[in-house]
C-alpha cells in the first residue's frame, strides 16, 4: 500500500521523502486546491522531481480545482510542463480539465481528486470511463463501502489516512464562497466551519461544525487487506515538520507490517489534533464524539518538531541499492557497471591496468573503494570484482569511475519518460438561446406543489426523490393533467451503494407516474437515470465554469447542466452552450451536504425531519438545515438569492431559469413565480445577489 505525503513547500517535500514517503503531492502555480500553501515555482518543481525520482518517490500534482474559461490556456501549459518534467500523475476535480488533459498531454496518468465526491461504484466506474487511472475516494466512506468499492473498482482507490476533516463532502462546499467570496472549489477555503455557531434558543455557542482529524492508526493491517492502493495524509498547509513526524510514523509501520505503537499515537496527537483524533466515519459511527476543536493559544510540540527538522535536514535517509560490477582484465579497458533497485544499468571505462611493477592490485582494494558510495544517495550491495592477476591500478581510477558511474545513473533515474504533448484548441462555440430562459420549478418538498403553481406554466418542475413512491398515486394525476410540463425528480447528491436499493425504488415509483427527468448532482449518477429512461440533467453539484465542462456533460449524454453558482453573469454569459444551461434565479444556495447529520447531533433520535431548525452564527444569522437523504444534513444560505427586479440574467443565453423552494409554502412558491414572470419586482425582505456580481477567489 503506497503511502502518500503532502508538499505544500519545497522543504516539507524533503521532509517527506527523507521521512519515508513512497510518493508525494504538491500544487504549482494557483490552479490547485491549497493556493495558500507555499506551492512550487518551475523551477522548483523541476528540482522537486528529479529529487523525488533519484529516490524512487512519485510525484503527483494537484490540479483540482474548478477553473473558469480564462483560466484553461494556463492549465494546458502546466500540464504540458507535468508531462515533460516526467510527472507520475495529475490530480483533477473540474471535469473539462480532465478532457483537456486527456486532449493535451494524453500519456499522463489521471488521478480523480476527492473534490469528485465520489463515493459509490458508480461513481468509481465513471471516472474509470473518463479515462482516470485512481480514485480518491469521500473521506466520508465506512470501512464496509471502501472494502466493496476495493472489491469491484477497475481502477486503483486511494484513502485519507490522517489529517483533517471536513464538515462537508469535498466538492459540494460552497459556505466559503458564499459567506466571504473565497472559493473551497477554487482553493481559498477560508474554513468557516471551524467557527462557533449556535442553535436558536440555546444560549452558549457550540462548534457543530468542527470535526475532529483523522487518524485510521490500527486500520493500517485491514486498508492493505481489503486492497487499497494508497494510503493519504493530509496537510499541504501543515508545517514541515509535521509532515516528517506524521509520514515518519505511518512509513514504519507499513514498512513493519505492524500498527502504531503507542508512543507513536502520542506524537500523532502531539503533532496537532482537535482534541484528540476520529475513525467515526471508518467504523460507521457517527455522532457528537466526532467533533472537536484546536485548544486556543496551543503550540506546535518544539522537541518533538526540533528532532524532526534535524533529522530531514542532515543526511540522507533514503539509500538506493546498488550492485557494482568491476572488470579488470590485462589489455582491456577497466569496466565498471553499476545497477540499480530497478533494473537501470550503466557500464563506464578507463584505461587498461598496467602490469604490476611491485605489488598488485587485489579485489579486496577495488571493492574497498567501491564501497564508498558516502554523499550519493546510494549503498552499494553486491560487489563483484574480476580482476587478473599481475595488475596494478590507481584507486584514484576506481574512486572516478564510481563517481562517473552513480553519477549517470543518476541521471538515468531521473530521465523523464517520452511522452506525447499537444497544443490546446479551444473547441467551436454554441450560442445558447437569444431570448429570456423559461422557468424551472425545484420543490423541497412534496405539499409545496400546487395547481397555482403548474398554471403558470413551468417548462421544468423537479420534485424530491425521496417520497416519490408515497405520493405516486397523485402526482400520476398532475402529470396527467398538465402534459405540457416536464416533470422530473431530484436525486440526492450523495447515496452509498447500500443505499442504492431503496433509491431505486423511488425512482422505479416515480417513473411508472410518469416522470420522464432526473437532476443528477454527479456523473455516477448517470446509469441509474438510464436504468430507469430518465432524461439527466446536469445539477449545479457537476461544477460547470467552463466550455469544455459543457462539452464533456453533453457528450456523457446530459440533456442540459446547471452552470455553477460560484460564476458571476458575465462568466456564464460568455460560456458556450452546446447544451442547455440552466441557472439558478431565486433560493436559498445551498451551502453543505454533510455525513454527519448535525440535526440529529442536537439530541437523542433522528431529527432529520424537523422543518424549522436553523444555525446561527456569531452575525446573528440564522441558516436553514434541513435533513437529507441517508439521515444527512444540508445548510442553506441564511438570505434568499433574489434577481426578479433583474434582467441581465435573462440575456444570458440560458436555456432555463430555476426557482429553488426551500421552506416556502405552496402559495408563497405560486406568488414567487409571479414576481419572476412579472419582472421588475422587488426583494419582500433581506436578500443576495449570490455570486453572480462578485464572483469567488
Amino acid at each position: 500500500m503506497e503511502l502518500l505525503a503532502p508538499a505544500g513547500s519545497p522543504e516539507a517535500l524533503t521532509a517527506a521523502v527523507q521521512a519515508g514517503a513512497d510518493a508525494v503531492y504538491l500544487g504549482f502555480g494557483p490552479l490547485n486546491a491549497r493556493r495558500n500553501a507555499k506551492n512550487f515555482t518551475q523551477a522548483e518543481l523541476e528540482q522537486a522531481v528529479a529529487y523525488c525520482h533519484l529516490r524512487g518517490v512519485k510525484v503527483y500534482l494537484t490540479l483540482n480545482t474548478l477553473l473558469s474559461q480564462r483560466e484553461l490556456p494556463l492549465a494546458a501549459d502546466t500540464g504540458r510542463l507535468a508531462s515533460d518534467l516526467g510527472v507520475d500523475a495529475i490530480l483533477v476535480q473540474d471535469l473539462g480539465v480532465a478532457r483537456l488533459l486527456r486532449e493535451t498531454c494524453p500519456d499522463v496518468p489521471l488521478h480523480a481528486s476527492t473534490q469528485m465526491t465520489v463515493h459509490n461504484l458508480d461513481g468509481v466506474k465513471a471516472c474509470a470511463d473518463l479515462g482516470m487511472t485512481r480514485v480518491v475516494l469521500s473521506r466520508e466512506l465506512a470501512a464496509s463501502e471502501i472494502a466493496y468499492l476495493c472489491e469491484h473498482s477497475p481502477v486503483e482507490l486511494e484513502v485519507f489516512g490522517h489529517g483533517a476533516l471536513c464538515m462537508c463532502y469535498s466538492g459540494q462546499c460552497y459556505l466559503s464562497a458564499v459567506l466571504g467570496g473565497r472559493s473551497g472549489n477554487r482553493g481559498l477555503c477560508a474554513q468557516p466551519c471551524r467557527l462557533a455557531f449556535r442553535w436558536p434558543g440555546d444560549k452558549k455557542n457550540t462548534h457543530p461544525l468542527s470535526l475532529k482529524d483523522l487518524s485510521l492508526a490500527g486500520h493500517l493491517t485491514r486498508l492493505k487487506e481489503m486492497g487499497v492502493a494508497c494510503l493519504k495524509i493530509e496537510g499541504r498547509m501543515k508545517r514541515p515538520e509535521y509532515v516528517a513526524v506524521v509520514t515518519g510514523i505511518y512509513a514504519a509501520a507499513l514498512r513493519e507490517g505492524r500498527e502504531p505503537t503507542p508512543a507513536e499515537l502520542g506524537q500523532l496527537e502531539a503533532a496537532f489534533s482537535r482534541q484528540g483524533f476520529t475513525q467515526g466515519y471508518f467504523q460507521d459511527k457517527k455522532g457528537p464524539a466526532m467533533f472537536g476543536t484546536r485548544k486556543e493559544g496551543a503550540k506546535d510540540p518544539a522537541e518533538l518538531f526540533d528532532q524532526a527538522r534535524q533529522f530531514y535536514s542532515r543526511g540522507e535517509h533514503r539509500v538506493v541499492p546498488v550492485s557494482l560490477t568491476a572488470r579488470v582484465k590485462q589489455d582491456a579497458p577497466l569496466t565498471l557497471t553499476a545497477q540499480d533497485d530497478r533494473g537501470h544499468r550503466v557500464t563506464v571505462q578507463a584505461e587498461p591496468p598496467q602490469e604490476a611493477r611491485s605489488k598488485e592490485t587485489t579485489a579486496g582494494q577495488i571493492a574497498g573503494q567501491l564501497k564508498k558510495t558516502g554523499g550519493t544517495v546510494y549503498e552499494a550491495g553486491q560487489i563483484q570484482v574480476d580482476i587478473d592477476p599481475g595488475l596494478s591500478v590507481p584507486l584514484s581510477v576506481v574512486n572516478r569511475l564510481r563517481r562517473e558511474a552513480l553519477a549517470q545513473l543518476d541521471q538515468v533515474r531521473t530521465q523523464p519518460p517520452r511522452r506525447e504533448t499537444k497544443p490546446y484548441i479551444p473547441p467551436k462555440r454554441s450560442a445558447g438561446p437569444k431570448g429570456a430562459p423559461r422557468f424551472s420549478l425545484s420543490f423541497h418538498r412534496w405539499e409545496q406543489l400546487s395547481p397555482e403553481s403548474l398554471d403558470q406554466g413551468p417548462a421544468l418542475v423537479y420534485l424530491p426523490c425521496q417520497g416519490a413512491a408515497e405520493h405516486a398515486p397523485a402526482l400520476e394525476e398532475i402529470l396527467a393533467r398538465y402534459p405540457n410540463i416536464a416533470f422530473g425528480v431530484t436525486l440526492p447528491r450523495v447515496a452509498w451503494d447500500r443505499e442504492l436499493p431503496r433509491l431505486r425504488e423511488e425512482l422505479a415509483a416515480a417513473r411508472k407516474a410518469g416522470v420522464t427527468e432526473a437532476l443528477l448532482g454527479h456523473i455516477g449518477q448517470l446509469p441509474l437515470a438510464r436504468e430507469f429512461g430518465l432524461t439527466p440533467r446536469g445539477d449545479f453539484g457537476l461544477g460547470l465554469t467552463n466550455d469544455l465542462t459543457a462539452q464533456e456533460l453533453r457528450r456523457l449524454g446530459f440533456a442540459s447542466a446547471t452552470a455553477s453558482f460560484e460564476s458571476r453573469l458575465s462568466q456564464i454569459r460568455d460560456l458556450s452552450k452546446p447544451l442547455d444551461l440552466e441557472l439558478l434565479v431565486y433560493g436559498r444556495l445551498p451551502l453543505m451536504v454533510t455525513e454527519n447529520c448535525i440535526l440529529k447531533n442536537r439530541g437523542q433520535g433522528c431529527r432529520c425531519q424537523d422543518t424549522d431548525q436553523s444555525l446561527r452564527d456569531r452575525k446573528g444569522e440564522d441558516f436553514p438545515v434541513e435533513g437529507a437523504w441517508g439521515c444527512r444534513s444540508e445548510i442553506f444560505n441564511a438570505k434568499t438569492l433574489w434577481l426578479a427586479d433583474k434582467t441581465d440574467w435573462q440575456r444570458a443565453g440560458c436555456a432555463y431559469a430555476r426557482l429553488a423552494f426551500l421552506r416556502e409554502t405552496a402559495g408563497e412558491c405560486a406568488q414567487v413565480f409571479r414576481a419572476y414572470r412579472a419582472g421588475g419586482v422587488e426583494p419582500p425582505g433581506e436578500f443576495t445577489r449570490g455570486l453572480y456580481y462578485r464572483g469567488v477567489e
